[in-house]
């Protein structure tokens, strides 16, 4: 039997988008409805702005009205991602607050929950034809953001599903030399070797490798980085270990339980261009497909990222964004205004337009923020036989009211994502074509 999943990326949803009855709108919802599954990541915490705002937020804090939920529903979205860096914007409170609006909803989402357990479970959802689960983490948060274990004489901590990931920076033999005098006249040796006699830091550095951490200093964005001597200077990053083996297990559990296995990474890291996903990204998506998930969905840095088919299975690096409605946000805490340098007693339409210089700079100033793409994929039998990729752009007018909505592509638009896609995916070897005005499609 046949089957379809339609695939999204960013839903910011801050405004009804629904009622819109334009032909490219309305044909594009057409398709989220028809699909037996249709996915979107919820990138706003739904709580009525319950909750008490974080001290600090990636960007703005974004608070929306449940209702929202509602719109996402009534597009035809189905399958729902709940694990990103704006997840516990509004602190625990409002994630759970968030958690039990969907649930009201009947809403099919993971990635969020009171403990770790419950944030790295799937979630089934079970149509006509197929049933799906879908696993979602991300690996773009603050460390007080991840979900916490639950032991036997204590609760767990309520929080988003965390893939952590470790970094080295590597010098060349020259640039090491003087890191190291850097690091011995800092003192930073001694500060951490006093640490780690206390009892505080358990951590094993490896031979050859330079710490440069402030154990004295310890306040939000000080120095922690570790360096190695290489051959050229460079940025490795690899997936924690264990983090990647638990969400693989539970990966290898899904797929005894369902048709296909979707996993969901929210993750903004890039390799010297932001076009391009990190290293450990790769890592864990073609970890998760060894380990029996058929279909890997980023998103995360708001524009689009190339296409990899490992194994015959669809890698979408990011998809970028469905819904960019952040300049909606209609309240904002203290803590927005200090971060971005403005008066404490404009309202918030200013504090956007000042954060982007009036639309020359930022996500409004930027082009590739405005577009995107939605997979369409074809399965019978439970083998994928077709991806379609439909071209997608969002509204971008003067003011931040006008911006944000999504629509299938223009002609003119559609020529710019298929170009940028192609180029892209081609560092894959995945060969993009276009088929007609309306998709494009990948050769299996």
């Amino acid at each position: 039997m046949g089957y379809t999943i339609a695939l999204t990326g960013d839903s910011i949803i801050a405004r009804p988008v629904s009622q819109y009855q334009d032909e490219p709108t309305q044909k594009l919802y057409s398709l989220i409805r028809e699909s037996d599954v249709s996915f979107t990541n919820i990138e706003v915490v739904a709580s009525d702005f319950v909750g008490d705002p974080a001290a600090r937020s990636d960007g703005a804090h974004f608070g929306v009205a449940s209702s929202n939920l509602d719109e996402l529903q009534e597009i035809g979205f189905n399958l729902f991602s709940s694990a990103n860096n704006h997840a516990l914007d509004y602190g625990v409170k409002g994630l759970l607050t968030a958690i039990d609006n969907m649930k009201q909803r009947k809403m099919h989402f993971s990635g969020v929950g009171k403990n770790l357990a419950e944030a790295r479970m799937p979630v089934y959802l079970t149509t006509d034809n197929v049933t799906v689960a879908l696993i979602s983490c991300s690996s773009t948060f603050f460390d007080e953001q991840a979900a916490g274990e639950q032991r036997n004489h204590l609760q767990g901590r309520p929080g988003l599903n965390p893939l952590r990931f470790e970094v080295e920076y590597i010098v060349k033999p020259s640039q090491f030399e003087v890191l190291k005098e850097i690091h011995e006249e800092l003192g930073l040796k001694g500060q951490q070797e006093k640490f780690a006699k206390l009892g505080f830091d358990r951590e094993v550095i490896k031979e050859g490798v330079l710490k440069f951490s402030d154990s004295n200093h310890r306040v939000i964005g000080s120095l922690n980085a570790k360096f190695k001597e290489g051959p050229k200077t460079t940025i490795q990053s690899r997936a924690n270990p264990k983090d990647l083996a638990e969400i693989n297990a539970w990966v290898a559990e899904a797929k005894e339980r369902a048709d296909i296995v979707i996993v969901s990474i929210h993750a903004h890291e890039e390799f010297e261009v932001r076009e391009k996903a990190d290293h450990y990204i790769h890592e864990f998506s073609r970890s998760v497909i060894d380990h029996g998930a058929d279909i890997v969905v980023g998103h995360g840095p708001h524009l689009l990222r190339g296409i990899e088919l490992y194994n015959n299975k669809p890698i979408f690096y990011s998809l970028g964004n469905f819904i960019g409605q952040n300049e909606l946000i209609e309240q904002l805490p203290e803590d927005s205004y200090r971060r971005f340098n403005v008066p404490s007693n404009i309202l918030p339409s200013e504090l956007f337009n000042i954060r982007c210089d009036y639309g020359k700079k930022g996500f409004p100033g930027d082009p590739v923020f405005w577009i995107s793409v939605m997979p369409y994929l074809v399965y019978e039998e439970n083998q994928i036989k077709e991806i379609r990729l439909y071209p997608l752009e969002l509204t971008k007018g003067e003011k931040g009211y006008q911006r944000g909505r999504p629509m299938l592509a223009s002609e003119g638009k559609s020529e710019v994502v298929y170009k940028i896609l192609s180029e892209l995916s081609l560092d894959y070897g995945t060969k993009i074509i276009k088929e007609n005005s309306e998709f494009f499609t990948i050769r299996l």
